[in-house]
């Protein structure tokens, strides 16, 4: 990956272990690129996330924007969530929560939550969220572009695809 130098450069980068040092691998990261780590698979126009991101743009004059995601974000996530789920104690409490979703609170959006805990959007689904919800947002400049950088782990050698 080819980065000018002297670009301002934000990367918002999803939840597994080793990101950040992928990313430097990867992309021969700049001192003065900027990191967001990502913890919701989808992005809300108006969340506190999006507000750090436009921010980021405005304060640091970021040109460029690449949402990164890992096909091990997901394979991770799911390994604490078999702990979660075989958690004697919690399992009682996720049986109310369901109920009272299900029959009391009729704005949850998920079914259940276990759909709730893990997500419904694939990782790939996931990017498109974000990278849509970011270059559609009425207050990012239109200059500022925004790419999709997808990083396939196998057998702990790193595959990045970039998608414009």
């Amino acid at each position: 990956m080819n980065m000018d130098e002297e670009k301002k450069v934000l990367f918002v980068i999803g939840m597994e272990q080793n990101s950040e040092g992928i990313m430097k691998k990867i992309t021969s990261l700049q001192p003065n690129s900027l990191i967001l780590p990502c913890y919701e698979p989808t992005l809300s126009p108006f969340s506190d996330f999006m507000r750090d991101i436009i921010m980021a743009v405005y304060q640091e004059n970021v040109e460029e924007i690449f949402v990164t995601v890992s096909n091990d974000d997901r394979e991770s996530n799911r390994e604490n969530l078999t702990e979660l789920y075989e958690n004697k104690g919690l399992q009682e409490k996720l049986q109310t929560l369901d109920y009272l979703f299900k029959n009391c609170i009729s704005d949850f959006p998920q079914g259940s939550m276990r759909e709730w805990l893990e997500g419904n959007a694939t990782s790939s689904n996931s990017m498109q969220n974000i990278v849509h919800v970011i270059r559609n947002h009425p207050l990012m400049p239109s200059n500022v572009k925004v790419t999709e950088f997808l990083i396939e782990i196998e057998n702990q050698s790193e595959i990045a695809s970039l998608r414009r």
